[in-house]
C-alpha cells in the first residue's frame, strides 16, 4: 500500500509539473506584425521612474506572468472614415460643403502606442471610428475657418497640408495616425465657388477669344503687309529691270568699242612681241647651245674623274675587304688551334678527375672494408672478453658460495689455487743464480763510507731485490719461517767476513 501511495504521489507530481510547464509556455506570447501586444497589470516603471499602466510591444515576444499580468492585442488594420462636412464657415463667412474620406490607423510610435493602449484597448472598430470622426470634423471645420474660399479652391496643396497637420496632431491623442486624406468635392450653398468657376471659365474663354482675335489680326496685318511688299517689290523689280537693260545695252556698246581698240593694240603689240621674241629666241638658242656644249664638257670631265675616284675607292675597298678576310681567317685558325688545345686539355683534365674519383672511391671502399673488418674483429674480441669475464664472474660467485658467502675466504682459495704458479715465478727469477759458485773478492776495507764490506752489501742487495714473500704468504693465510721473516723485515743478511787473501811476494 505504501508503494502505491508513493507511486500515486509521484504521478501527481509529474502531472502538476507538466501542467505548470505547459502553462508557462502558454504564457509566452508572440506579437504578429499587424498587431500590438499590450501587457497590463503590474508591468513596472518607465525610464523616468513613473509607474506604467501598460507595456506595448510591436513585433517580438514577451512572457506574461500569470495572476499579476494579462494581455490583449490592438489591430493595426487601417480604418476608413467618411466625413460629410456641410455648412462649414470659411474665413469670408461663406458656408461650404467638403465631403471627404480619411484613412487612419493605430500608430506604432512608442508614445502614441501608449495612448492607444490607455484609450482604445478593448474598444470596437465602430467606436474607434466614431471617436476619430468627431475629431476629424472639428479639425476640418477649424482648418476651413482659417482659409479663404479662393485659397481653398486654388491652393489645394496648402489645404491638404493644413488638414494633415491639424487632424494628425489631434488623433495622436487617441493613439491614431493619419494615413491618407481624400477631398472628394468642395462646394457652397450660395454658389460662390461655382461662380468663381464660371468666372474663371469665362475669363479663360475670353482670354482664348482675345488670343484668337489677336492672332487673326496679326495674320491680316501680316497678309496686307505681304501683299504691299509684293506690289512694291514687283514695281521696283520692273524698274530695276528696265534700268538694267539700258545699262546692259550701253555697257555692251562700250564693251564692243573697247574690245575693237584692245584688239588692234593687242595685235600690234603681239607683232612687236613676236619679232622681239624671235630675236630673243635665236639668241637664247645660241646661248643654250654654248651652255649645252660647256655643260657636256664639264659633265664628261666629271664623269671621267668620278670613274677614276670610284675605281680607286673600289680598289681600296677590295684591298680592305681582302685584308679583313685574311685577318678573320688568321683569327679563325688561331681560335681553332686554341680550341683544339683547350679541348685536349679539358679532356685530359676530365680524365684525371675521373681517375682520381675512381681511385678515391676505391680507397674509400677499401678503407670502409678494413674499418668494417676491424670493427667486426673488435666486436668479436669484446664479445669474447665479455664471455670470459662473465664466466669468471660466475666462477667467482660460485667460489663465494662455496666459501659460505665470505669474499675474503674466496680470494684466499683463489690465491691457494694460483700459489704454485706464483712460487714458480719467484723461483724463475733466481733459478739461474748459483750461490755456491759466487766468488766475492773483498779487501775488507768496506765501501769507503763505513757501512760494511762489499760482500755484505752484495748479499744485502740481492736479498732486497727479492719480492716480499711475507705479504704473499699472509694473503694466502700462511707464514714464512721465523728466520726468513726476520730477514725480510730487516732486509739485512749477516755474512761472515772471508779471510784476507794472501799477499804474493814481491
Amino acid at each position: 500500500m505504501d508503494s502505491l501511495y508513493v507511486l500515486g504521489a509521484a504521478v501527481a507530481l509529474v502531472v502538476v509539473l507538466f501542467i505548470t510547464v505547459v502553462s508557462m509556455f502558454s504564457r509566452y506570447k508572440r506579437c504578429p506584425s499587424d498587431r500590438i501586444l499590450v501587457i497590463f497589470g503590474k508591468v513596472g516603471k518607465d525610464r523616468a521612474g513613473i509607474t506604467q499602466t501598460a507595456r506595448c510591444i510591436h513585433g517580438g515576444a514577451a512572457f506574461i506572468w500569470p495572476i499579476i499580468q494579462d494581455f490583449q492585442f490592438l489591430s493595426l488594420t487601417p480604418i476608413q472614415i467618411e466625413v460629410d462636412l456641410k455648412n462649414a464657415l470659411s474665413k469670408q463667412n461663406i458656408r461650404v460643403n467638403v465631403p471627404s474620406k480619411f484613412t487612419v490607423g493605430i500608430s506604432t510610435e512608442p508614445d502614441v502606442m501608449q495612448n492607444a493602449a490607455e484609450r482604445l484597448l478593448g474598444q470596437t472598430v465602430d467606436h474607434i471610428q466614431t471617436l476619430a470622426e468627431d475629431i476629424i470634423l472639428g479639425q476640418l471645420r477649424l482648418t476651413i475657418a482659417t482659409m479663404d474660399i479662393e485659397e481653398i479652391n486654388a491652393d489645394r496643396d496648402k489645404f491638404y497640408t493644413n488638414i494633415s497637420n491639424n487632424v494628425g496632431e489631434e488623433i495622436k491623442k487617441l493613439g491614431l495616425k493619419l494615413i491618407n486624406t481624400n477631398i472628394t468635392d468642395i462646394n457652397d450653398s450660395a454658389g460662390y465657388i461655382e461662380a468663381l468657376g464660371k468666372e474663371a471659365a469665362a475669363k479663360a474663354i475670353n482670354d482664348a477669344k482675345k488670343t484668337v482675335a489677336e492672332k487673326n489680326r496679326d495674320g491680316e496685318i501680316g497678309k496686307a503687309n505681304a501683299e504691299k511688299m509684293q506690289s512694291i517689290g514687283l514695281a521696283e523689280a520692273s524698274k530695276e529691270k528696265e534700268i538694267g537693260l539700258a545699262h546692259a545695252k550701253r555697257d555692251q556698246e562700250i564693251s564692243v568699242a573697247e574690245a575693237q581698240q584692245l584688239t588692234r593694240i593687242k595685235v600690234s603689240a603681239a607683232n612687236a612681241l613676236a619679232v622681239t621674241g624671235e630675236n630673243e629666241a635665236k639668241v637664247a638658242i645660241a646661248n643654250s647651245d654654248a651652255a649645252r656644249r660647256q655643260r657636256a664638257a664639264e659633265a664628261e670631265k666629271l664623269a671621267i674623274a668620278s670613274e677614276q675616284v670610284q675605281k680607286a675607292n673600289a680598289d681600296k675597298e677590295a684591298y680592305g675587304a681582302q685584308r679583313e678576310a685574311e685577318l678573320v681567317r688568321a683569327d679563325r685558325d688561331r681560335a681553332s688551334a686554341q680550341a683544339d688545345v683547350i679541348v685536349r686539355a679539358e679532356i685530359e683534365k676530365r680524365k684525371i678527375e675521373i681517375d682520381a674519383e675512381a681511385l678515391a672511391e676505391q680507397t674509400r671502399r677499401v678503407a670502409q672494408g678494413d674499418a668494417d673488418a676491424i670493427l667486426f674483429k673488435r666486436k668479436a674480441e669484446a664479445q669474447g672478453m665479455f664471455e670470459i669475464l662473465s664466466k669468471q664472474a660466475e666462477g667467482f660467485q660460485k667460489m663465494i658460495d662455496a666459501a659460505s658467502g665470505d669474499p675474503t675466504m674466496a680470494v684466499q682459495l683463489m690465491i691457494v689455487d694460483k700459489l704454485p704458479q706464483l712460487v714458480a715465478l719467484q723461483v724463475e727469477a733466481i733459478k739461474n743464480i748459483k750461490i755456491d759458485e759466487v766468488i766475492v773478492w773483498d779487501s775488507g776495507n768496506g765501501n769507503g763510507n763505513g757501512t760494511g764490506s762489499s760482500t755484505a752489501n752484495f748479499l744485502q742487495s740481492m736479498a732486497g731485490s727479492l719480492p716480499p714473500l711475507q705479504n704473499l704468504f699472509k694473503m694466502a693465510g700462511m707464514d714464512l719461517p721465523e728466520w726468513l721473516a726476520k730477514a725480510q723485515e730487516t732486509k739485512t743478511i749477516i755474512v761472515p767476513q772471508a779471510a784476507p787473501a794472501p799477499k804474493h811476494p814481491g
